[in-house]
């Protein structure tokens, strides 16, 4: 999945969440949490496989249950030090979503050796055909619009449209921030 299909779901499970838990919508810290929780497991992989070769696929370290366990536990003590546990629960759900998306697919196809990065460094991590000879940026030059995966297009305008109705959240606490070092 893309990187607006991940954000694109993480949002719309969050909204949802928020919505029947608190009966209204996310805030914008926690939205800000909640995307960068939704990039982390590509942001972490893809740079230290396809740029560094440090990593043996770009769905290995970061798309670990394993790793996501020790996020946790350290996102979690900060969000109780700070009291930040919104945040940190937008967080860690956005990170969990980017893996569920990425495994979906080889779930319904049955197809289990992709699975192996949930457990890596225990179990090997898949190697996706021709993953190590391209980088970030020629991937992203790459792409074509017509050949985006349809559901990802959809999920992200249908996370657009609950994002305006939850009244854009996010924006103002990035316009607050810069306002407040420009001074």
């Amino acid at each position: 999945m893309l990187p607006w299909g991940h954000a694109a779901v993480g949002y719309l499970c969050y909204s949802v969440a928020v919505h029947l838990r608190y009966r209204s919508s996310p805030t914008g810290p926690a939205v800000l949490a909640l995307a960068i929780g939704t990039q982390l497991p590509d942001l972490i992989d893809k740079p230290l496989a396809w740029t560094f070769s440090l990593l043996p696929s770009g769905r290995s370290l970061g798309h670990s249950l394993l790793m996501a366990l020790l996020i946790g536990v350290i996102v979690w003590h900060l969000a109780q030090r700070y009291d930040r546990q919104l945040e940190a629960s937008a967080f860690l759900l956005g990170h969990i979503m980017h893996i569920v998306a990425d495994i979906t697919p080889a779930i319904i196809a049955r197809d289990w050796e992709p699975l192996g990065a949930l457990l890596w460094p225990l179990i090997p991590a898949y190697q996706y055909p021709g993953e190590m000879e391209q980088s970030i940026l020629g991937f992203f030059l790459e792409l074509r619009l017509a050949e985006l995966p349809l559901i990802g297009s959809v999920l992200t305008v249908l996370a657009i449209t609950a994002w305006i109705y939850d009244g854009r959240p996010g924006i103002a606490t990035i316009v607050a921030a810069v306002m407040r070092s420009r001074s």
